[in-house]
């Protein structure tokens, strides 16, 4: 393989696998190098239940993916790998990999996702304390399994409580924006477990409902055929009670007055934060960072999928929060893109 022929892709979630897939479906070669030694991304790496909107189980959505990469003559991957140093420009790109080899390539894409906020810097609602404080990966694994219970002792729930904006939207702890997805997915979460659980109830606290688009049926469909409740709430704290539940503590910010329910589990709606690596990518591939830490794109509308190097592209959640199918359709742009780049430069080389 040559720089002239060949696409370096860094990650392999959902928008990277499908930058690998474009840049092969147009006889280019693509080249996978992903840190983990399994490819998939967030959906396969925690456990993901069913996508929205499909309904169709994360492991088998995403394992098309995977498949349709590994059996591509056009794709080389290297798992447990990362880029620990670049050289040359667009055109001329030599990435040196944690594993020893070297890999030429004419253009970059940048699919290396995003890190869940991690639940112990709001210890006030009981992550890290209490047994039955979850995350909704967590909530998704036990989903997974097609059994509700209650982790301290394996009972049935009769209250599920999910608090959303975990991490999102707080200014108090430096995460200022909405992580775009938590919404649709915790009330997807919510119609799951009635159906697994159907003696369970399930409430959902939040500040505002955003199922943007057409996910707003969603939000419907959870409270006609469901009874999801919903409660908008500031919560104040989690604790637990004489009799071993947990109480959630807030205000009802609809009629201004405090309220103490008690709960089985409480799952927090964990946001979207910066890949926790990206400090470290930054400096290695000699691009911006954002003011919140993620990958900065290149001009807004000409160069979307752009980032401040040339020849560099990124897609997914990388670049802010993202779902599935817009990380899928992002990567679609950026592998067309970076393919583009070498026909640019076989055509100024004749």
């Amino acid at each position: 393989m040559s720089a002239q022929d060949t696409v370096l892709v860094v990650g392999a979630g959902p928008s990277g696998l499908s930058a690998a897939a474009t840049i092969a479906s147009m006889g280019t070669k693509a080249v996978i190098v992903e840190k983990e030694d399994i490819l998939g991304g967030a959906p396969i790496i925690s456990g993901y239940a069913k996508l929205v909107p499909s309904g169709e189980w994360a492991k088998d959505a995403i394992g098309r993916m995977v498949s349709r990469v590994e059996g591509d003559d056009n794709v080389v991957i290297h798992k447990s790998a990362k880029v620990i140093q670049l050289e040359g420009n667009v055109g001329n790109f030599t990435a040196t990999l944690s594993n020893g080899q070297k890999v030429e390539a004419g253009s970059i894409v940048l699919g290396t996702g995003f890190t869940h906020f991690d639940s112990i810097n709001k210890p006030e609602w009981g992550f890290g304390t209490y047994e039955d404080v979850l995350t909704t990966t967590q909530l998704e694994q036990m989903v997974g399994t097609g059994q509700i219970r209650c982790p301290s002792d394996g009972r049935v729930p009769e209250r599920i409580a999910i608090l959303l904006c975990v991490g999102s939207r707080d200014r108090q702890i430096g995460r200022e924006w909405c992580s775009k997805i938590c919404c649709t997915v915790s009330i997807n979460l919510a119609m799951e477990i009635k159906e697994i659980s159907p003696s369970t109830d399930v409430f959902i606290y939040y500040m505002d409902i955003r199922t943007f688009g057409l996910y707003e049926e969603f939000y419907w469909k959870s409270q006609e055929e469901f009874k999801t409740k919903y409660i908008k709430a500031r919560i104040a704290e989690v604790t637990r009670s004489p009799d071993g539940r947990l109480l959630v503590k807030g205000e009802d910010t609809l009629v201004k007055r405090p309220i103490v329910i008690p709960m089985d589990i409480v799952v927090h709606a964990i946001g979207m934060d910066p890949n926790a690596l990206n400090s470290e990518i930054a400096k290695t591939f000699g691009i911006g960072l954002e003011k919140h830490g993620f990958i900065d794109r290149a001009e807004q509308y000409t160069n979307s999928q752009g980032t401040t190097r040339k020849g560099i592209y990124v897609c997914g959640a990388a670049t802010g929060p993202e779902t599935i199918d817009d990380s899928i359709t992002q990567g679609q742009s950026a592998g067309s893109r970076a393919v583009g780049d070498l026909y640019r430069q076989q055509e100024m080389v004749s």
